[in-house]
């Protein structure tokens, strides 16, 4: 282990690995439960996409651990699961087949993107004062997710957001957890996100938020068969047809700036950047998206992006690839335990989440906010994700803002021109799409 993830030179250790590699886990186990639901609506069997999520998410994680060596974790993105059923597949009319194809073409692609090194490129064009803004905006977004899945923040009556109903049992055990994990931390107690998922789990069996299964014994089962749902791909002239084309062109979209989005911003919170701002073997991490795209494609699953939830493992000290392997096993150990995994409640990971919010905040410091041509963009970058609920589109705002800026100030030799085709891009779709 300390040979090949070198952790003495990552200032860490197996211990601190593993339990971090178990707070991702924890963390985004919720994908397990909620992609099935979601597919399922498109009419694909609940339970093979449960044993394709399982499986595609152990795979590029393993991918990530091995080849890139960093502590990120992979699975079926949120979002992008919805877009697949309920976009494609409820409002485009179109079958689930035709989404799964697109979701294969758009793997292929990304893997000669990769390949070519463009996802790098774009990653290394992103000035370093977003990539921090990133990391920022990703700590909202995620403390927001907390937040939402406890019930503490909820739609409002003819508001967009209001307070919850603190009475309840949800919030009230995602308080609970959030004042003890708050403790865990003040007292520099190891494994407090994961202690304090755990705690709140309990804490939520009696308050009727953990659902325990009805028969214990069938808690260790064999996974369901994906058969109903692999490799079902439409037809070429399905593929070659305008509505493929939209489609593909907003998975790759999503998917691109989603992954380079939790790249950057949980990078910047270990400090992973190199002096010039940017990741090394940032090729390997892209890769593995990609692979694990194609994979998920062919087993039965939508899009698979890496998880913004790996800034809890990174906040609980993982710092190398050791942390996304066990987070892999998890992923392969879930299959089999299913029932176990799903009864976590988003009551229990919400403390876990708004901690870890709090964690991404501090590359604030590093944003120089004198110099509005860095500082505005930089703050659209970080109210636009957790306000348009997409680290893609805090993206768009920010290097669209950064470059426009530059250029009518006169600093227009600071954009790259990376920047400039990207931005010009972005503009053309708001228009266009």
């Amino acid at each position: 282990m300390e040979n090949y993830f070198k952790l003495k030179e990552h200032k860490t250790d197996v211990k601190t690995e593993v339990l971090a590699g178990i707070t991702t886990f924890m963390t985004m186990a919720y994908i397990l439960a909620v992609n099935p639901g979601i597919l399922s609506a498109a009419g694909m069997d609940a339970g093979g996409v449960f044993t394709a999520t399982a499986l595609s998410a152990a795979i590029a994680t393993l991918i990530m651990a091995l080849y890139a060596k960093y502590p990120f974790a992979l699975a079926p993105g949120m979002g992008l699961n919805a877009f697949f059923a309920f976009t494609v597949v409820g409002h485009m009319g179109k079958s689930w087949q035709f989404a799964l194809t697109a979701v294969l073409i758009e793997g292929i692609i990304f893997i000669l993107l990769s390949a070519i090194n463009v996802r790098e490129a774009i990653f290394d064009s992103i000035p370093v004062s977003l990539k921090n803004a990133v990391s920022v905006g990703i700590g909202l977004f995620i403390a927001f997710i907390g937040l939402e899945g406890a019930g503490i923040i909820v739609a409002g009556d003819g508001t967009l957001l209001a307070l919850g109903d603190l009475t309840a049992m949800a919030p009230v055990v995602a308080v609970i957890g959030l004042l003890l994990t708050g403790f865990l931390f003040a007292k520099n107690v190891k494994g407090a996100l994961l202690i304090g998922i755990l705690v709140s789990t309990l804490i939520g069996i009696p308050l009727g938020v953990t659902m325990l299964p009805e028969n214990f014994s069938g808690l260790v089962s064999l996974p369901p068969s994906v058969s109903d749902i692999a490799f079902k791909f439409v037809g070429f002239d399905e593929i070659f047809s305008w509505e493929m084309l939209v489609v593909v062109f907003t998975f790759l979209f999503v998917d691109i700036f989603d992954t380079v989005g939790t790249l950057a911003g949980v990078a910047s919170k270990a400090d992973m950047l190199d002096e010039n701002g940017k990741l090394p073997r940032v090729g390997k991490a892209l890769m593995a998206d990609a692979v694990g795209t194609v994979a998920g494609a062919c087993l039965g699953t939508s899009t698979i992006t890496t998880f913004v939830e790996s800034a809890s493992g990174v906040a609980e000290g993982g710092r190398t690839g050791l942390t996304s392997l066990t987070t892999a096993v998890m992923f392969a150990l879930a299959l089999f335990f299913a029932p176990l995994f799903i009864i976590i409640p988003a009551a229990a990971t919400a403390p876990a989440l708004i901690i870890v919010g709090l964690f991404m905040m501090s590359p604030i410091k590093r944003i120089d906010l004198e110099d509005f041509t860095e500082a505005i963009p930089a703050f659209l970058t970080i109210v636009m994700m957790p306000f348009a609920y997409s680290i893609a589109e805090g993206i768009v705002f920010g290097m669209v803002s950064y470059t426009v800026l530059k250029a009518i100030t006169g600093r227009s030799k600071e954009v790259s021109l990376t920047m400039w085709a990207l931005s010009i891009v972005f503009i053309l779709r708001i228009i266009f799409m």
